[in-house]
């Protein structure tokens, strides 16, 4: 019975997708639908006020994601969102948006929301030899050694753990405080943030839209809280 109650609330849900310019929506847009939920494009600040969840995709580069968000004003109602408690989610570059600043491109200030930065990945494999970036393919994801809450409560299920999902990038997450780090990936020994998350806020660098069963599972885990 629980889980047709949580079936019917979950067809209902209409989620809103930030259009900040360089995200890829119509693939966001898909994989929503494919649990039966209606992906909603919005791009006005008075679209997000009425918005129950949000999620803020993006590729490309850090300083056209936030000069996109910039440009359309979306920077504070994004910030009053998050505030207030509803549910937000990043994929890949709207993950790194999430953090106080980036250093692709030079020094960029970022929303702030979750303390720390946005660097390179180091091009050499923790041997020292040099290995291909950007960081592109399939590659497992494990919970951090702080056994986040996010992960045991909210995101975490049996099926996910050590499960491939798709990446692609050449900058990575650094939070200041590991606390933030809900699960990593390891590409040839360098270890880097694959999901983070801070009360209300979770945010996958790799993208779930493109990584199947298993990005469809982490949807409904999202859908769910």
């Amino acid at each position: 019975e629980f889980r047709r109650v949580l079936f019917r609330s979950i067809m209902k849900r209409v989620i809103s997708i930030i259009d900040c310019g360089i995200g890829n929506l119509l693939s966001v847009k898909n994989w929503l639908s494919h649990v039966g939920v209606v992906g909603k494009v919005i791009k006005e600040p008075e679209d997000m006020r009425n918005a129950e969840t949000l999620i803020l995709p993006g590729v490309g580069s850090f300083y056209g994601g936030m000069n996109g968000l910039k440009k359309k004003l979306l920077i504070e109602p994004i910030k009053e969102f998050v505030r207030a408690g509803k549910p937000f989610m990043g994929i890949c570059l709207g993950m790194q948006m999430l953090m106080e600043y980036s250093e692709e491109f030079g020094r960029c200030e970022g929303l702030g929301i979750i303390p720390g930065g946005v660097e390179p990945i180091p091009n050499t494999k923790r041997n020292g030899q040099l290995h291909k970036i950007p960081h592109i393919g399939w590659n497992s994801i494990h919970p951090t050694m702080n056994k986040n809450k996010m992960w045991d409560e909210k995101i975490y299920d049996t099926i996910l753990n050590n499960k491939n999902f798709y990446f692609l990038h050449s900058f990575m997450v650094v939070p200041s405080d590991e606390a933030y780090r809900v699960a990593d990936t390891y590409y040839n020994g360098r270890r880097i943030c694959a999901i983070i998350g801070r009360g209300n806020v979770f945010g996958c660098q790799f993208h779930p839209e493109k990584s199947g069963k298993n990005g469809l599972m982490l949807l409904k885990k999202f859908l769910a809280l």
